[in-house]
């Protein structure tokens, strides 16, 4: 009997990988990515909004918490690089492979992919809990921050396995074309994170290891419920015993996930060395960029969420040779991020002062260099959509050279210089501008990488 109702999921379950094949390889590509990407951009909105939240009810208790959670903002990114490095990397080839039905080699890579975030993210955490303070202080601590930063950070890095594996599984998850049940997941953990924000940071008055609690508990059941979803709907399952690691898997996943490793790396450094330029001018100059780095997180959010739902149409197309229906795809979803992030820059000017003032009200000078920050960003804001999305197609058509140089430049080849020149040249002002600089830098790389893949876009392509 076991063997019957065994061979009748695996039935079930290969027949709704093939419908998708089919949903994925011949449905109109507006539609398409538009239906994949509005689940992505409610969890990428979700998770902008309870760091918001994060940052709100943690503003009510100092200046010294908010800049607390800049601090730990670069290890955030980096373990996140490294979680995107292997549930972008197997994601890719999950995406390619199931193009070409092949649901075996896509089930391995997934169990193969999340099992070695899990267990590189116990050793991160193991290496942070010995090396705390000194971590903290590379990471731009100042003696003023530093207690309520080891607070926060010693939560952060009980949950690192489960945050790591979270963002994994969402790679994973996406890349299959079940951005829905990785919605679940998200919304589930981002819910549980701000119920209990108020309930432990004023209700138990654990202050910001309150919010570390918080953000670690809720990342531990997101996880839990994305591994119970990740066979449903046609999705890959994912098995200790497919755990089968090789050179050759882990070379395929290096030349996906390099683009997203350099990415979030260089977002984690860049946010190292702002701390330690900004805190120059004291904490009040981290706590502004802190607030800022939520806002114009939440406003990338629903850009990257929208990209996300172009990478399962191109990554299918691809593999299936169907190269008219990426470059479709690539116009269409080029055309809305352009109009989305240039509305939200005219808004985001506009309305400065008061979303800053909303989370840092009773500092009116982290109010008044935050808005000021704000509006620089503003100015090239209109650009960055592009900017993702080429980064998005060249990793998804294994363009590792180029998708890793473009990757690195907005958070790293042109902001890293920015800082150091902007301070050097203009002081504080040019700290502010640095990112509006490095934006329109990196649209000018974007523009003829882009182009140039879309031109000369190959049948090799890489299996």
């Amino acid at each position: 009997m076991s063997l019957i109702h065994h061979h009748f999921n695996s039935r079930s379950s290969s027949e709704a990988q093939h419908a998708k094949f089919v949903k994925l390889t011949t449905q109109p590509v507006g539609g398409l990515v538009t239906g994949l990407a509005v689940p992505a951009m409610v969890s990428m909105l979700v998770t902008g909004f309870y760091n918001l939240a994060d940052t709100y009810f943690v503003g009510q208790i100092n200046t010294q918490s908010v800049a607390a959670l800049g601090i730990v903002f670069s290890y955030m990114s980096i373990v996140q690089s490294i979680a995107f490095f292997f549930g972008q990397g197997a994601g890719n080839y999950i995406s390619r492979m199931l193009g070409h039905e092949d649901t075996h080699n896509a089930g391995v890579m997934a169990s193969v992919g999340l099992v070695s975030t899990w267990l590189t993210g116990a050793f991160i955490a193991l290496m942070g809990f010995v090396f705390m303070e000194p971590m903290l202080r590379f990471f731009g601590s100042t003696p003023t921050i530093m207690p309520f930063a080891c607070d926060y950070f010693t939560y952060i890095l009980l949950g690192t396995p489960f945050i790591m594996s979270c963002f994994t599984m969402n790679n994973l998850m996406r890349h299959q074309g079940n951005a829905v049940l990785s919605m679940i997941g998200i919304m589930s953990g981002a819910v549980l994170n701000v119920i209990l924000d108020p309930i432990l940071i004023f209700g138990l008055q654990l202050g910001v290891k309150g919010a570390g609690m918080a953000t670690a508990f809720s990342q531990v059941v997101a996880f839990t419920l994305m591994l119970m979803l990740s066979g449903e709907r046609g999705g890959v399952e994912i098995r200790i015993s497919k755990f089968k690691p090789s050179m050759r898997r882990y070379r395929d996943i290096a030349a996906g996930g390099l683009p997203s490793l350099a990415r979030q790396s260089m977002m984690g450094i860049a946010a190292l060395i702002l701390n330690h330029v900004a805190g120059i001018y004291g904490d009040s100059a981290i706590a502004s960029f802190s607030v800022v780095g939520r806002i114009t997180m939440l406003a990338n959010a629903a850009m990257i969420g929208y990209g996300q739902g172009f990478q399962p149409v191109c990554g299918f197309n691809y593999g299936a040779g169907k190269f008219d229906r990426v470059r479709a795809a690539f116009v269409h979803t080029c055309k809305v991020l352009t109009i989305y992030s240039t509305v939200l820059a005219v808004a985001g000017w506009i309305f400065a002062g008061p979303l800053v003032g909303l989370f840092v009200a009773s500092d009116p000078e982290v109010s008044r260099i935050g808005a000021e920050v704000l509006r620089f960003q503003c100015l090239s804001f209109p650009l960055t959509g592009y900017v993702v999305l080429v980064n998005m197609y060249l990793q998804n058509i294994r363009r590792t050279v180029p998708a890793t140089i473009m990757a690195m430049s907005r958070q790293g080849i042109f902001l890293i210089p920015a800082l150091f020149l902007g301070n050097l040249l203009l002081g504080f002002l040019g700290v502010e501008i640095a990112q509006a600089v490095a934006d329109a830098a990196s649209f000018l790389l974007a523009l003829p990488l882009g182009l140039h893949a879309l031109n000369t876009m190959s049948r090799n392509n890489g299996n």
